[in-house]
């Protein structure tokens, strides 16, 4: 009876520990596969996107050149004018651009870090955005992750990160969350060990301020007291630069412009539901009234802000801090976009480093994959339509890192 318990455990421990080091670099060498395969299929299919109403790679980033020639020979302030700004775009980017209008809808702020893009032509320019914007990511969840470490080699684990969908959808817009992302990552490395550049990093999400809703929250939970005092001097200093440059103007129009996304996407945008794997998307796919749905974002938005000041007060361990600040932020602000489940990528990383250490717990694998691959999911979801799942995935994968946290204190206790 002994031995057939004993075996009984051994087969059930092989199949619980699918996720393996070889496996993972398998599953991410197919990804590289399938991300060059929808980038082929999708250039077919547009005739090598040339079609004027159809999506293609970079439309994002054509909004961030075509302000970067605004800030370079007109007056910031024209970014947030629709009508001048439209008609640069059709001027500037004549058939490359997308089929229909692309506002600028960034704080005065991010201007200031987009100014040198339209010093290159726009593809040179897109190539060597997302170039450095992916080699910095990489490096800045190499950093908090452990999963060099765990992995054993670090060309591997660049690989493992580099191959992410979260990555590829981020880098096909030519967004900026890889960029957001590795701020969180490199600020959550250096509280401890380098205050002063904690704090700047932080200070710098001023130019996507929805994004570091938390880190006041955690920093206090961490009584990071020198963190904070630095990263409130740089917002202030980064957003009087901006007025100094962008005129005081921009803000006001910058509100302004913010309101109207609000209504118009935020509140009654379906297509961005689909696209937007939040609570507050859900509820209002479910046709939930307005009101209500603020309500309920709001009550979730809580419980992520007072997990991930739990995680930050039970443990200084870094990927936990940055995987746990990561989620958290994606589940608690309303206006998320599928390519900024590139902050996903953080906790992805640190919890894959944990499994291959010190093992799987029940379930967190089929977790993980699910998470992994939701970013395809939410990129594909404003045709398919599917049930928006996001938010019950995100809520998984910040159960397993709390669960993970008390865990490993219990064990330490």
């Amino acid at each position: 009876m002994d031995i057939l318990l004993r075996r009984s455990s051994t087969t059930e421990r092989r199949i619980r520990d699918w996720l393996k080091l070889d496996r993972i670099v398998v599953y991410s060498l197919v990804a590289v596969i399938v991300h060059a395969s929808i980038l082929g299929l999708w250039a077919w299919s547009s005739n090598g996107f040339t079609l004027s109403n159809g999506y293609r790679p970079g439309t994002d980033f054509s909004v961030f050149w075509v302000a970067s020639h605004v800030m370079q020979h007109g007056a910031p302030a024209h970014v947030y004018d629709y009508v001048a700004f439209g008609k640069l775009e059709q001027l500037l980017l004549g058939g490359y651009q997308h089929g229909g209008f692309l506002p600028w809808l960034y704080p005065p702020m991010f201007l200031l870090l987009v100014t040198p893009l339209a010093l290159l032509p726009f593809w040179p320019a897109f190539f060597a955005f997302v170039s450095a914007s992916v080699a910095i990511f990489v490096a800045g969840v190499l950093r908090v992750s452990g999963l060099s470490a765990a992995i054993g080699s670090a060309e591997l684990a660049r690989i493992v990160v580099a191959a992410c969908p979260c990555v590829f959808v981020c880098a096909t817009f030519g967004q900026n969350s890889l960029l957001t992302a590795a701020l969180v990552a490199f600020a959550v490395a250096w509280i401890e060990p380098r205050p002063i550049l904690a704090g700047i990093c932080i200070g710098l999400l001023a130019a996507k301020p929805q994004m570091a809703m938390l880190f006041p929250l955690v920093l206090i939970a961490a009584r990071a007291w020198r963190v904070m005092a630095v990263a409130a001097v740089t917002a202030v200093l980064f957003t009087a630069l901006s007025l100094l440059v962008c005129g005081p103007q921009s803000l006001h129009l910058f509100l302004a412009s913010a309101d109207l996304a609000r209504d118009i996407t935020l509140e009654h945008g379906q297509r961005f539901w689909l696209a937007s794997p939040t609570p507050f998307a859900a509820f209002r796919l479910a046709n939930m009234d307005l009101p209500v749905a603020y309500i309920a974002q709001g009550g979730v938005a809580l419980v992520a802000a007072a997990c991930a000041c739990d995680v930050w007060r039970r443990t200084r361990e870094i990927g936990a801090r940055a995987a746990v600040l990561a989620v958290a932020t994606l589940i608690a602000n309303p206006y998320v976009w599928h390519y900024e489940l590139a902050w996903l990528g953080i906790a992805l990383a640190w919890m894959v480093a944990m499994g291959l250490k010190r093992g799987w717990a029940r379930g967190e694998q089929t977790v993980l994959a699910i998470a992994w691959i939701l970013p395809l999911y939410e990129f594909f979801n404003r045709v398919a339509e599917w049930p928006q799942i996001g938010p019950i995935v995100l809520l998984l994968v910040l159960l397993m890192i709390l669960q993970r946290v008390r865990a490993d204190a219990g064990s330490v206790q």
